[in-house]
């Protein structure tokens, strides 16, 4: 089978459940079988926050908490020291940090581990530390898992009643697609 499987680290507030159903919503218009559903301790804004997307080219029966993602996805790199976030990650697996340091810098050993200025690009372009959206189009650029595309489209649909922020939301996925492909 071929599902992968996305754990997103954020913090109460970020919108790390909102980026989980995004990219659901983007593989499925990729034309795969998709599943996005958060996990939350205590429901405080800054508190740590998970979300999970399931992505497959065949119907999905596992109904459960995602013990061994391929690909994480951490939006406040202040999360990598707080918790593991390399618990059950398949080896060789890729982590996307939202940071502006070198991916050395966090000591993570037997993954692949990409650093992106996610929060810059979200202020540059939105005009706020909106990093959640934004952060998908690193992971688009890095994984290949979903297209760019399909980002935009499922941008458009869950922006769909202020398209103004939506569009904004694809300028910094777009920018940050291009990022991750070259650093790839």
């Amino acid at each position: 089978m071929d599902l992968k499987e996305i754990r997103i680290h954020g913090r109460g507030g970020q919108g790390a459940v909102t980026s989980s159903q995004v990219l659901a919503i983007a593989a499925f218009f990729d034309g795969k079988k998709s599943q996005a559903f958060p996990y939350f301790g205590v429901e405080r804004t800054g508190a740590p926050v998970e979300a999970f997307a399931r992505i497959s080219k065949e119907k999905i029966f596992l109904r459960q908490h995602v013990y061994e993602p391929d690909f994480v996805l951490v939006l406040d790199s202040s999360l990598v020291h707080a918790l593991d976030i390399t618990k059950g990650l398949k080896k060789n697996g890729l982590i996307i940090i939202n940071s502006n340091k070198k991916p050395l810098d966090f000591g993570l050993k037997g993954f692949k581990v990409y650093c992106l200025d996610i929060t810059k690009t979200a202020l540059e372009i939105i005009g706020k530390p909106f990093v959640n959206i934004a952060a998908l189009g690193a992971f688009a650029g890095l994984s290949g898992e979903v297209s760019l595309d399909a980002l935009n489209k499922a941008i458009g649909q869950r922006f769909e009643n202020n398209a103004r922020i939506g569009e904004l939301n694809k300028k910094a996925c777009a920018k940050l697609f291009e990022e991750a492909q070259k650093q790839k």
